[in-house]
């Protein structure tokens, strides 16, 4: 079937995490453009790629008419650079990375060399590149990618209201919102609230436990064995609506992610006017304005601690956070709508695959 863009994504395009949220929501904005636009899922795993999804990216390939544009999410795309040459001549190929593959958190030398090497052949084989910051364009150069094959798209926002907070007479409440990862280091949240426990607040994590089963099981046992069972929640993945409330009940947002390719969970966070605490790692300082922040270096547990006591304790802590609340609703208010996001990516799939190239 022909298109005027293909979408291949590794498994259902529904998924909850920030990479497929994206997908999902630009596929959205382009149908509503008017863009005739096919999701094929990928099977098998990725980013391992297996036999299986190996025969899978073949054969989606394969069924894509000749000279049709075809984007390929960079968790599909990073470790297949074979089925990729093969029809670089024949589709005008597009990939869309997140953040590199050997950038992710947990993974040993040898792997993140081969997830390297395999990437950049990939990235070879596309006519450009759609990234999702600044950080991620100026990462893949080093990849040897020309500037002039990448654009940058950032993700939407939706409008949304002031996090009203706890109820009154409730302590403050820390959200952290992110897939339960190495990356996204929740265990380290766990262990600089550990030393906060003379402090009042509780503190709800939001985020699949699937992707990580192992990480998110040692999560819960860390949980116990700080004895924090009744102030740290571990809530699993959520829809919209559940997660839009957890946003409004909150005091602040943390999420100490190792690396970020861009973070859309922080402009969740700006958009509900939340002050937040996170990272060096990556591109949060770019997609966190400074007066709404407090970063510290990844996986610095006693300097996170630090951040966190003097936000939650009385009464400095409120009024530091009423301070980068104000700030984060100043700056939501510059952050793209979908739509625009959306007309962004479009014009960006157009620059980089023009009308008669192939």
């Amino acid at each position: 079937m022909s298109a005027d863009l293909h979408v291949v994504v590794p498994g259902p395009i529904d998924q909850r995490t920030g990479g497929y949220i994206y997908d999902e929501r630009v596929v959205q904005g382009l149908r509503k453009l008017g863009w005739r636009v096919v999701v094929h899922s990928l099977e098998g795993t990725f980013p391992e790629a297996d036999v299986i999804a190996r025969k899978s990216m073949v054969a989606t390939l394969a069924g894509c008419p000749a000279g049709d544009r075809v984007l390929i999410d960079g968790l599909a795309m990073g470790t297949l650079p074979g089925p990729l040459r093969a029809e670089q001549a024949r589709l005008r190929l597009l990939s869309l990375v997140h953040h590199p593959l050997a950038d992710e958190t947990g993974i040993d030398a040898e792997r993140r060399l081969r997830f390297e090497r395999l990437e950049r052949e990939a990235l070879g084989a596309c006519a450009g590149v759609v990234v999702t910051s600044e950080f991620t364009a100026k990462r893949l150069e080093s990849y040897g990618v020309d500037a002039d094959r990448i654009r940058v798209v950032h993700p939407g926002t939706d409008p949304a209201p002031q996090a009203a907070g706890p109820a009154s007479g409730d302590p403050p409440c820390v959200l952290c919102v992110g897939a339960v990862t190495p990356r996204k280091a929740q265990a380290d949240l766990v262990r600089a609230l550990a030393d906060q426990d003379d402090l009042a607040w509780h503190c709800l994590c939001v985020g699949s436990l699937d992707l990580a089963p192992v990480y998110a099981t040692s999560v819960r046992q860390l949980i116990d064995d700080c004895d924090l069972r009744e102030r740290v929640r571990l809530a699993g993945a959520c829809g919209p609506e559940e997660l839009g409330a957890f946003y409004d009940g909150a005091s602040l947002f943390v999420l100490p992610s190792h690396y970020e390719g861009y973070g859309m969970a922080f402009s969740e966070a700006l958009a509900r006017g939340l002050g937040i605490v996170s990272t060096t790692g990556g591109a949060i300082p770019f997609t966190v304005p400074p007066g709404a922040r407090v970063l510290v270096p990844p996986g610095d547990v006693p300097a996170l601690g630090r951040a966190l006591r003097g936000l939650l304790t009385e009464p400095a802590g409120p009024v530091q956070r009423a301070a980068m609340a104000a700030e984060a609703r100043r700056c939501a208010l510059t952050l793209p709508s979908w739509h625009e996001a959306a007309e962004r990516f479009a014009d960006a799939t157009r620059e980089l695959t023009p009308d008669g190239d192939v």
